[in-house]
């Protein structure tokens, strides 16, 4: 899931055809003789692979006969590449997987099984943890990283502006009538916040504060035509009052933060995109919140979000154990952590969690609270996305548009979205 910076980079780097620059930076090309070779493929943007190609460098050089060949690319063309080698049954011996794959991956039978891989540590984790983890009973994917719907907010303009936000355990419509007074009157005409209907995890939120899930268990879309089109209806309201960025404002239904974020008070979003976007504006100081909560809302309708990476199921049996230890170096090693810092989330190995949470900065500290605060919510079940729902999230941003620019109606772009997603799914059954 991409924060949204460097995301002009991110086209550039494609159209460079440098998707696959990292392949030489820990000695691709292949291995001297007795050395055992791993592909590692991952997506971001250029910082992400800087990062993470040196912190490959870095457990190579713990590890004395594992050579790391890492496979970068961009988020959408990751997955395309992913497609790719799929058919051709060449995938990378270690995968990240996108969250909209998770299970057609899994269909595909591209997972290895972890749980019996010795140079996996999973000593640090609770026997409920590794329930959560499983997919299909399954431990065959590891989880690196946790974030949550928040609703991040600049302190900096709360406290110029001499605002009171709404408390913590405000409604729906309590933080919908402070945007909309919020934007009618402040001194220098923010916006409350962009227009961002298609923001999956808040839009979860929503779902499951209504006692509906965004999948199934068997695969299906959780949620009703009715809390859709309200979900679509709390925003027409926001932007019909003035309170968010119109699309001409935001330039498109994806706003860049780097242009909108000096022009709104707050976001919704993931609590991970504060690592990289906070430092955009360095003058500025940002908190997060959780999302608001509706009075009748559903006891365990909070959730944790895991970025999950595999081992392939046809990887060469010879290199099981080598693969073993760079996954453990991933989720349960501080250096790694400290090299890749906390984009994708944080720590869910407990111990490393709070190894980095003691000499943590000021934005890192907040992320991590508002996520161990999850992590320590009841918490119903989570279901993955089935197969067929690739382009789920696209479609809604879609739909989203259409609805702002008055092309469709709220409750006409319900049915027409799950009517889409349904026959995504149908189509891959």
């Amino acid at each position: 899931m991409l924060s949204g910076l460097d995301r002009r980079g991110f086209l550039k780097l494609a159209a460079a055809g440098a998707l696959g620059a990292g392949l030489t930076a820990c000695g691709a090309g292949g291995s001297a003789s007795g050395e055992t070779a791993l592909r590692y493929a991952w997506w971001g943007n250029t910082i992400r692979q800087q990062n993470y190609s040196k912190a490959l460098k870095e457990f190579a050089a713990k590890n004395p006969g594992i050579v790391v060949e890492p496979e970068f690319a961009e988020y959408a063309a990751f997955q395309e590449r992913m497609t790719t080698q799929m058919a051709a049954r060449d995938v990378a011996d270690i995968f990240w997987v996108a969250s909209p794959q998770v299970l057609t991956y899994h269909k595909s039978k591209l997972y290895r099984a972890l749980d019996d891989i010795p140079t996996l540590n999973l000593a640090d984790y609770s026997k409920e943890d590794l329930e959560s983890f499983k997919l299909g009973g399954q431990l065959n994917t590891m989880p690196f990283g946790i974030f949550v719907p928040v609703i991040r907010y600049n302190d900096s303009f709360v406290k110029e502006d001499g605002v009171d936000l709404p408390p913590d355990d405000a409604d729906w419509d309590a933080w919908s009538a402070f945007l909309i007074d919020y934007a009618k009157d402040n001194p220098k005409r923010r916006k409350g916040m962009p227009y961002e209907p298609d923001a999956d995890l808040p839009f979860e939120s929503w779902l499951r504060q209504r006692g509906e899930q965004l999948w199934t268990q068997d695969g299906k879309p959780g949620f009703t035509t009715d809390s859709l089109a309200a979900w679509f209806d709390w925003w027409d309201k926001l932007q019909k009052a003035g309170a968010v960025m119109t699309l001409s404002e935001q330039e498109g239904i994806g706003p860049d933060w780097a242009l909108v974020g000096e022009k709104v008070l707050a976001k919704v979003g993931n609590s991970n995109h504060m690592i990289d976007e906070a430092k955009q504006f360095p003058d500025h100081d940002f908190k997060l919140r959780g999302m608001p909560v509706a009075k009748d809302a559903l006891a365990g309708h909070q959730f944790l979000y895991f970025p999950r990476m595999a081992i392939y199921q046809g990887i060469d049996e010879e290199k099981v154990e080598a693969a073993g230890k760079l996954v453990s170096y991933n989720t349960n090693d501080l250096a790694m952590v400290k090299t890749v810092g906390l984009t994708m989330g944080a720590p869910v190995n407990p111990k490393v969690f709070q190894q980095y949470y003691d000499s943590a900065t000021g934005d890192e500290k907040e992320m991590l609270t508002i996520v161990q605060a999850g992590r320590e919510a009841e918490r119903r079940i989570r279901f993955e996305a089935p197969p067929g729902t690739s382009t789920w999230r696209t479609a809604m941003s879609r739909v989203s548009e259409e609805i702002a620019l008055g092309r469709l109606r709220t409750t006409d772009g319900a049915k027409r979205l799950l009517a889409e997603i349904q026959a995504g799914i149908s189509r891959a059954g």
